[in-house]
């Protein structure tokens, strides 16, 4: 099987146009989705200084940021950003269908990091993308290849609409037993920081080794992929190079909230533990009045709300006292329990939806791996 150059079977788009844009779909980076194979968000009638085009069929490849893995094929035409460079498939050498599979891939994105330049703002330009190299099949054969992946790739749709609307229906019987949010309850409500104590953590200064090496685990809302999870139990790990600390005891069944890092997100911890300064610690909640698991649901469907409010520059954040003014619906015991074990098993459901769409993109990944490179 031949290797060929992406140069030899696809070219890049330069095409600009500085006529009335109304009408036409805009897309910028913030509109691809990491791992998106095709292009499902853009805006319309916007301002922007935008003047490229891209046509139907065109892959929108995210050239600033590489390791934000964003490459997705275009449904229409339309104008995009300058930071988005347009790859056209030469359709007599490559079956443009197969394409997105190409460009969607770990090892060119790990090619286009290694070329990029740049520290704040790293970019790579076509003229180093263009020498990636990888085998490709006959046109028949990369037809047949193209007709899989795409097979494939919607049953991963398929899933990810099942994931949406299993939040849509969590979000639908909050809004049917408890009202809108923030503030269009059905019941009274008490703020979070009147039925909890708040303690924020700290990670241990070099000046205070005592504070090193204790029994407590030390954990924070971010390490790699490890984001604060959305299971009960936490599984975070520790970074720094702190793997144990005394600083900032927090006790168990806290709810611990990321209100820097992993903004939003939230979990139940199961030991004592310490956290680092990303992280708000909600405990002594009285639960024979309010359930843990159930405040904690209440606190995640803040999350569209909460990430309205952050601030910052460099890292955005959200201070405490809008997450102490989270309202819990003040309804009965028994109410409370019958949400959060409805919220429990449609979690239960996402997780397994997760698992279903990893073990898709890997067969995805394994596939072109052994097809294409």
């Amino acid at each position: 099987m031949p290797v060929v150059k992406l140069d030899d079977v696809a070219i890049e788009v330069k095409e600009t146009y500085k006529g009335d844009k109304t009408g036409y779909p805009i897309v910028g980076l913030e509109h691809i989705s990491p791992g998106e194979v095709a292009l499902s968000n853009w805006s319309v009638n916007t301002k922007n200084t935008f003047s490229k085009i891209f046509r139907q069929g065109d892959i929108l490849f995210g050239r600033r940021r590489a390791y934000l893995k964003k490459a997705a094929i275009a449904p229409f035409d339309g104008i995009c950003s300058g930071d988005i460079t347009v790859i056209r498939a030469k359709s007599d050498k490559l079956y443009p269908e197969l394409l997105p599979f190409i460009i969607q891939n770990e090892d060119f994105f790990d090619y286009a990091v290694e070329k990029s330049a740049g520290s704040l703002s790293p970019r790579v330009k076509w003229e180093h993308l263009k020498n990636y190299k990888f085998k490709l099949p006959s046109l028949e054969k990369q037809k047949n290849l193209a007709e899989l992946f795409w097979s494939i790739n919607d049953s991963r749709n398929a899933y990810q609409k099942l994931l949406q609307e299993t939040d849509e229906l969590i979000n639908a019987q909050f809004i049917e037993r408890f009202g809108h949010l923030p503030e269009q309850f059905k019941h009274e409500t008490i703020e979070l920081g009147c039925i909890a104590d708040m303690l924020s953590g700290g990670t241990p200064s070099s000046k205070h080794p005592e504070y090193y090496g204790d029994k407590y685990p030390f954990i924070t809302p971010c390490l790699g992929k490890n984001y604060i999870n959305e299971n009960d139990a936490v599984t975070w790990l520790s970074e720094r190079g702190v793997e144990n600390s005394s600083t900032h005891i927090i006790p168990a069944y806290s709810i611990m909230y990321g209100n820097r890092v992993g903004v939003g997100k939230s979990s139940i911890n199961t030991c004592e533990m310490c956290t680092n300064q990303d992280i708000l610690s909600f405990y002594n909640i009285n639960t024979s009045k309010y359930d843990l698991l159930f405040v904690k649901k209440v606190m995640d469907q803040y999350f569209d709300y909460i990430d309205l409010q952050k601030r910052g520059s460099t890292i955005k954040g959200v201070p405490s006292d809008i997450v102490k003014a989270i309202r819990i619906p003040n309804v009965s015991i028994i109410e409370q329990r019958s949400f959060a074990a409805f919220a429990e098993q449609s979690d239960k459901s996402k997780f397994e939806l997760r698992q279903a769409i990893d073990d898709v993109n890997h067969l995805i990944k394994s596939l072109v791996q052994q097809e294409l490179k």
